[in-house]
């Protein structure tokens, strides 16, 4: 039984001094001290020996358990260093150095055009509100003087809301996405708050697509209304939004044309960037305007039967209305060179990290 001990102790020491990790370290102390490991094997021989040898034999193997433990020990502690030293060589830092900048994001494109141009009117008393996206017919189109089954309505490419096939109808006409922000107008009369300095920012549809048009898009819609508010007005506000947004060289002017909830109605346009209003020289033509002039949006003065239709006085209030898409409008600011307003909403990070 001396000599197994003996062989035992002999052949951890020597089996030790080959583990290379903590796992197969492990694995060979429970080889050998483990429950049913060799040196508990070795044990069960005890009681079968005379008594004076059992004593002898016992505090012998009692001895090459220590010496086993002892040489487990030092390894372990070994290994130990070795792979503290390894993690410190690998995972060494220089608390000394600037830090990495971690990747965050930002508001995109259109989100930042639309804090921007209600910030600009804010300064000028208008007050942000929030309209309706799914409407009634009665004010997306009705009460802006456009009755059922005019032509005017046509232009507008709706989205009509169904239930199944059945198209949803109420006591104030079909409901529809609305197709612009002017749907605002007459609900906001109807709160019979004035004076009136609204400005709108929704979304809207219309069924159309392509480099200038998408189905769904943004407008911001200005309404004043007071007493004896006129066209003077309405361009001194646009023209200070035109300067504030596009720049102090930037100027618009008013081209008369016509829509039905304003009487009467102005197509703005705006100088062009490219060629600074110029319209190119006589060897080259300004390609982007040809003219020197940019469409920016519509306006108008408030139609009478739009005030009627918000329960208000035409020969005691008059006011103002202007309307205009987020997106074109942002794309014509200098230097965003953007030739399809769809790429604004592909979701391609590409393009949406420039700004």
């Amino acid at each position: 039984m001396k000599k197994e001990l003996e062989q035992l102790r002999d052949e951890f020491l020597s089996a030790v001094k080959d583990v290379a990790d903590a796992a197969g370290l492990e694995d060979l102390r429970v080889e050998y001290l483990g429950r049913k490991g060799k040196l508990a094997g070795i044990m069960k021989q005890l009681p079968s020996l005379a008594e004076d040898l059992r004593k002898d034999m016992g505090s012998f193997a009692n001895e090459v358990k220590a010496a086993i433990e002892t040489a487990f020990t030092e390894a372990h502690d070994s290994l130990h260093e070795i792979d503290r030293e390894s993690r410190r060589e690998v995972e060494w830092l220089d608390i000394t150095m600037p830090g990495t900048q971690p990747k965050t994001g930002h508001l995109h494109l259109v989100t930042q055009a639309i804090e921007e141009v209600n910030n600009i009117f804010a300064r000028l008393g208008f007050v942000l509100v929030r309209h309706p996206e799914v409407e009634w017919d009665l004010y997306a189109f009705e009460s802006l003087n456009m009755p059922k089954d005019h032509p005017a309505r046509d232009e507008w490419e709706t989205f009509f809301i169904a239930d199944g096939e059945k198209q949803m109808v109420g006591e104030n006409g079909k409901v529809v996405l609305t197709p612009h922000t002017s749907n605002g107008q007459v609900r906001e009369m109807e709160k019979g708050n004035m004076p009136i300095r609204m400005i709108n920012i929704n979304k809207c549809y219309r069924r159309q697509s392509d480099v200038s048009h998408a189905p769904m898009f943004h407008q911001f819609e200005g309404l004043m209304i007071d007493k004896n508010v006129t066209i003077a007005e309405l361009k001194g506000t646009i023209d200070f939004f035109a300067k504030n947004f596009f720049g102090a060289d930037r100027e618009i002017r008013l081209r008369p044309f016509h829509f039905r909830f304003t009487e009467p109605s102005f197509e703005i346009d705006i100088t062009c960037d490219v060629c600074k209003g110029t319209g190119g020289d006589e060897s080259a033509v300004c390609r982007l305007c040809k003219d020197g002039w940019l469409e920016l949006g519509g306006a108008g003065m408030v139609h009478p039967n739009v005030l009627k239709a918000g329960n208000l006085d035409p020969d005691e209030y008059t006011g103002f209305a202007f309307g205009w898409g987020v997106e074109r409008t942002m794309m014509m600011k200098a230097g965003l060179n953007i030739a399809d307003i769809r790429t604004l909403y592909r979701n391609d990070l590409r393009f949406l990290r420039q700004f």
